[in-house]
């Protein structure tokens, strides 16, 4: 199996497939190639499942300039009735919300409360666009992953991590 490396100050072997279905391994500096081998050989049925998982995964690569724009119209649709009803809930209220063609997030959150969500999402169920819009309502008062965060979060949606879950 290919795969590339990248050393670095690090401690401990990572492996991670890319989107483009590349195959990633994180080593410590002077990791010998031959642990890095086996670490690859090791794990070879998670990098599969990984990949399979990849090759499913929606997406807007193949749409036309005009899909894409009646995507993000779809998507602004579904999350601003989501966002005004959680917003009223947590008492957390963005100053604005738009739709982008984010590759690599389904959404994010600025320090200047500004909310952004892919495109992408609108491909994926109700209940993984409202658990993504919890989630970047929570950043409004956390902006990390802390478990007052994830407390937030789960005030909201007890069933966030299987919602979750819908998106991977």
């Amino acid at each position: 199996m290919d795969f590339e490396i990248i050393y670095s100050k690090r401690k401990t072997l990572s492996l991670c497939v890319m989107r483009d279905e590349r195959v990633v391994v994180r080593a410590p500096y002077h990791t010998p190639r031959a642990r890095i081998d086996k670490f690859v050989a090791d794990n070879v049925k998670w990098i599969e499942t990984r990949k399979k998982a990849i090759e499913k995964r929606p997406t807007i690569d193949n749409l036309s300039q005009a899909e894409v724009d009646e995507l993000k119209k779809k998507l602004l649709e579904i999350v601003m009735p989501i966002i005004e009803n959680y917003s009223s809930k947590m008492g957390l209220f963005p100053d604005h919300v738009s739709i982008n063609t984010a590759k690599t997030r389904f959404g994010s959150c600025s320090s200047k409360k500004r909310i952004n969500f892919s495109c992408r999402l609108a491909l994926y169920p109700y209940e993984a666009i409202e658990y993504v819009c919890v989630h970047e309502l929570a950043h409004l008062k956390e902006m990390n992953h802390s478990k007052r965060f994830w407390a937030i979060v789960e005030e909201q949606l007890p069933d966030y991590k299987e919602r979750k879950k819908l998106l991977k």
